[in-house]
């Protein structure tokens, strides 16, 4: 069993939802990321996102994308994110990390490295799950199951515009969890509608039988505890990023961590 799947299933023992932070690597300073994860840690964070940076994403909103362009132009890639994870490691052995982005980098990184470079080197450093926005579950039945393989789960997007089709194939792929998108358009637009998630989570069970996490519009407490009452998990990443965009390099961690103790005790 993945770390994920064991976070998921303590979770559900204790009737908790899990809070699952997201944060662009090497951002707001590319040093910075290890002291942030474990900040977010200590305020409640039961698994975290890393955002891969990457010069075209077709699903972040202007917050991330911004974040993703100052975090390539310091030198952050793929390796230096891998290199991240394994620092956090030294200290935290069990708070799952998921890297979430797109395949340009990691196809890139097993063409520099050599095929299946990015597996081996991802499950080295203490890499949990991926989540790569542009892969269709039709096309990665393979890829997952080296993950599985390497103890690692691939994880899935799902929309208000999926099919049940849809829904059905991803249920045949994704392992972890599957990341619930909760409106249309990119992270951070829009005003999340708390009864649409909850209309729209039944649906998704039905198909789906692994943990479900909503995310994309989630911005205070309030919103968290309300989609905390029908998911899994809730996912909070651009709200983030706003708060520590200029915040100086050793209040960065501290900052996230007062942001996420409210809404871990919201949620509980």
């Amino acid at each position: 069993m993945s770390r994920i799947q064991t976070v998921f299933v303590a979770l559900k023992a204790q009737n908790r939802t899990a809070l699952i932070p997201y944060v662009m690597a090497g951002y707001p300073f590319a040093d910075v990321t290890p002291d942030l994860m474990h900040g977010m840690v200590k305020a409640g964070a039961d698994v975290i996102e890393l955002g891969i940076p990457f010069s075209d994403p077709s699903a972040d909103g202007p917050v991330i994308q911004k974040a993703g362009e100052k975090a390539l132009a310091m030198g952050v890639g793929l390796a230096k994110v891998l290199d991240m994870v394994g620092t956090f490691r030294i200290e935290d052995k069990t708070t799952p990390v998921v890297l979430m982005g797109y395949a340009n980098p990691v196809e890139r990184y097993d063409i520099k490295h050599g095929a299946g470079s990015f597996i081996h080197h991802a499950s080295t450093a203490g890499v949990d799950g991926l989540l790569i926005v542009d892969y269709p579950p039709e096309e990665c039945e393979a890829f997952a199951a080296q993950l599985r393989a390497s103890d690692m789960d691939l994880i899935f997007l799902l929309a208000p515009t999926s099919t049940d089709a849809r829904m059905a194939q991803v249920a045949r792929v994704a392992s972890g969890y599957v990341y619930y998108v909760s409106l249309k358009g990119v992270t951070g637009a829009g005003n999340l509608d708390t009864a649409a998630v909850e209309a729209m989570l039944p649906r998704i069970r039905q198909h789906v039988s692994i943990p479900v996490g909503v995310g994309f519009g989630i911005r205070d407490a309030a919103t968290a505890k309300a989609v905390g009452r029908v998911a899994d998990a809730v996912v909070i990443g651009s709200k983030i990023i706003q708060l520590i965009e200029n915040q100086p390099r050793d209040l960065v961690a501290s900052v996230a961590h007062d942001f996420l103790q409210g809404i871990r005790a919201a949620l509980d």
